[in-house]
């Protein structure tokens, strides 16, 4: 059997075209480009030996050109950063706004008051508003001449009569026996109180507290005061009768 003769593929040669329009223009153009930079170098150069000084300047303008190339990318970027920033915080106000607003409760360590910068008066108010605050009905001020040793008056929640004597002393003047002496006398007999208060921006002594038991008066001094004001410690009417560091201890276990 005879086999007929393969003929080889014929392989298509690609032809590179060869423009003539093209090629000269491109030369041209490079002719055109290569005259401008010898022409400015030979300006150069001509400027640069007539007036030496000037090298000087070409060299700091182009350092200035490029520190202000780089100074412009430089402020691009902190621009771009910042933009990016000012979306972010806008978008977080926005969902604080959206948010419902929450009121907020103050603490009670916030509780401030400077009872030393207040008036008798003042401070009479002051004691009365505790009372109030912590759920007595009725607290008034009753103090001024002829009050007989009550100057706030209250009846607490639970419906005892509570009357407060408001001792605004110094640190150094110390409430005396005779001054429990003196309230303890018309407090229950005049004001018909269930629970008898003394409050002292100062302290009490020895003489005072041991007369306070005797009587059944709470005491009430400048660091038990500040922690019925700030609420971290018990009411005055909580207290156990005679107060001191056994009836503050007690009170607080029950608080």
């Amino acid at each position: 059997m005879t086999v007929p003769p393969q003929r080889a593929p014929v392989v298509k040669r690609r032809r590179y075209g060869f423009d003539l329009r093209s090629t000269a223009l491109f030369f041209v153009f490079l002719a055109v480009v290569v005259s401008v930079l010898g022409l400015a170098a030979r300006v150069a150069a001509s400027t640069v030996e007539r007036r030496p000084a000037w090298v000087f300047v070409l060299a700091v303008i182009a350092v200035a050109g490029c520190l202000g190339l780089r100074r412009r990318m430089r402020v691009a970027g902190v621009a771009r950063r910042a933009a990016a920033a000012l979306d972010e915080a806008a978008r977080v106000a926005a969902q604080e706004l959206e948010a419902p607003a929450v009121p907020r409760q103050p603490a009670a360590a916030e509780v401030v008051v400077d009872y030393d910068a207040l008036t008798p008066e003042e401070f009479e108010e002051a004691i009365a508003a505790l009372c109030e605050r912590d759920g007595c009905s009725g607290a008034e001020v009753v103090g001024g001449a002829g009050d007989l040793g009550a100057d706030v008056v209250a009846v607490t929640p639970d419906g005892r009569r509570v009357v407060i004597q408001c001792k605004q002393y110094g640190e150094s003047h110390r409430v005396g026996s005779q001054d429990l002496q003196r309230f303890g006398g018309t407090c229950y007999t005049v004001h018909e109180a269930d629970v008898a208060v003394l409050v002292s921006t100062s302290d009490f002594t020895a003489p005072a507290m041991e007369y306070a038991e005797q009587c059944g008066i709470v005491c009430v001094d400048r660091e038990a005061l500040e922690a019925w004001t700030n609420g971290t410690g018990p009411r005055p009417w909580d207290i156990a009768p005679g107060g001191g560091a056994a009836g503050w201890e007690t009170a607080g276990a029950q608080f």
